[in-house]
């Protein structure tokens, strides 16, 4: 189902939000110009997921618990990031420009996709590509191609505390676990691009990006024009020590209907987003907030394409309209000791129903869609050493379908983190 996230080095260069230990990343070569250097992480999570039964009736599954029984799960598994890899190259500075080749290789550790619950033999969804692109940097600013983290909601997720830890653990079914995803934000995803980011500016910088388009729908036939997407960020000291981080970004893409779908044939679906947020770190505490709002952008990942038919048709409706979605995550660290930092954070992601939803709840032959999914997450980091840390968590979430009905889930994740 999901893959998850995400460049170790570009996540540790923002502001912190857990005790992230140092990079330990190591160089070869270097005599005429060229240089190669490593650096990556093991992460390993002991994991304890307790849920409710699925209400009765005809409804879009849960991320919790799928099925009519009490839920109860262990694994040992990654965490939300996956084992991590990372190759760089750098070439020599030739007329004011410098460029890097980066192949970010994101393996999982468990046997197979379905989280213990298969083939233990079956170990396919080991081996992740998610990274492999050039930037060239100058006083032009940034050029990068290839494939990488897209730009909306990039920053929701990398300001995450759960990023090197669990958060919600869903059903076994995908190859991480969720953090806060689809729980205050959405899934941005790794994706082919072309982006330009700006020099800094006094802090400012800003980007814009053409990228492959996603499907919108499960209906989506068509897509002509590329997906846009843009940010701009602004990033500072100020007295006393503190810091200060805000973001803005957007998406729009738009896509055509199959001629043969069942309503709307051969008319458009859009995705149009805004996400904000702001980080602050004074001494000991950093405090986080973020959002985003926008229509057709879905309630798991950024244009959901074929997991609507599942998770609540979420980003279109029965009758081929795009919803409105949004969500927010608040989150608050304090460092106890230079190697202790307790966390807590609470987000929640939620659609209006549609005049289809409203007329259709109900009906024998209607799915009913989800209505909000919210969580809340306790964390204790420890770091060992300068390169290996351990975290703990508890998490609680909650799914409510739009005819009220409510599911809850109680997880706990003790894991261990190595950088390099």
């Amino acid at each position: 189902m999901l893959k998850k996230l995400v460049p170790v080095l570009a996540a540790t260069s923002l502001l912190a939000t857990t005790v992230v230990p140092s990079a330990m990343a190591f160089d070869v070569g270097g005599s005429n110009g060229w240089k190669f250097s490593t650096d990556g992480l093991v992460d390993v999570f002991a994991t304890y997921q307790t849920a409710q039964p699925t209400p009765s009736g005809k409804r879009s599954l849960s991320l919790l618990n799928a099925d009519s029984n009490y839920f109860q799960h262990f694994s040992v598994q990654v965490g939300l990031l996956p084992s991590v890899v990372g190759f760089n190259v750098t070439a020599p500075t030739v007329n004011g420009i410098d460029s890097k080749v980066r192949i970010g290789i994101y393996p999982s550790i468990q046997n197979s996709s379905s989280g213990g619950n298969g083939n233990r033999f079956d170990t396919n969804p080991n081996i992740d590509f998610r990274e492999m692109f050039y930037t060239a940097s100058g006083s032009f600013g940034e050029l990068l191609a290839g494939r990488a983290l897209n730009l909306y909601q990039g920053k929701n997720i990398l300001t995450d505390m759960t990023l090197f830890g669990a958060g919600v653990v869903p059903i076994p079914a995908t190859t991480t676990t969720l953090g806060h995803i689809g729980y205050g934000y959405l899934y941005t995803n790794f994706g082919p691009q072309i982006r330009y980011t700006t020099p800094d500016m006094g802090g400012v910088k800003a980007a814009v990006s053409i990228n492959e388009p996603y499907k919108i729908s499960s209906d989506t036939a068509k897509t002509p024009t590329p997906r846009v997407e843009t940010e701009i960020s602004y990033a500072t000291k100020l007295s006393g020590g503190a810091t200060l981080l805000t973001w803005a970004d957007g998406l729009y893409q738009d896509a055509t209907r199959s001629k043969t779908a069942a309503v709307r044939p051969g008319k458009s679906d859009h995705s149009l987003g805004g996400a904000a947020g702001v980080e602050t770190g004074i001494g000991n505490l950093d405090l986080m907030a973020s959002g985003y709002y926008g229509e057709g952008l879905g309630m798991v990942s950024v244009q959901d394409g074929g997991l609507d038919a599942s998770f609540g048709s979420s980003a279109i409706d029965a009758a081929g309209n795009e919803r409105t979605q949004w969500g927010w995550l608040a989150q608050a660290t304090y460092k106890v000791t230079p190697s202790v930092k307790v966390g807590a954070n609470y987000g929640q992601t939620a659609q209006n129903s549609s005049s289809n939803d409203r007329s259709s709840i109900g009906t024998a032959a209607f799915s009913t869609p989800m209505r909000k999914q919210e969580a809340t997450t306790v964390m204790l980091a420890y770091n060992l050493n300068a390169f290996i840390q351990f975290v703990g968590e508890y998490s609680w979430a909650q799914d409510t379908w739009m005819d009220g009905q409510k599911q809850h889930a109680n997880s706990v994740s003790l894991g261990t983190l190595l950088y390099w």
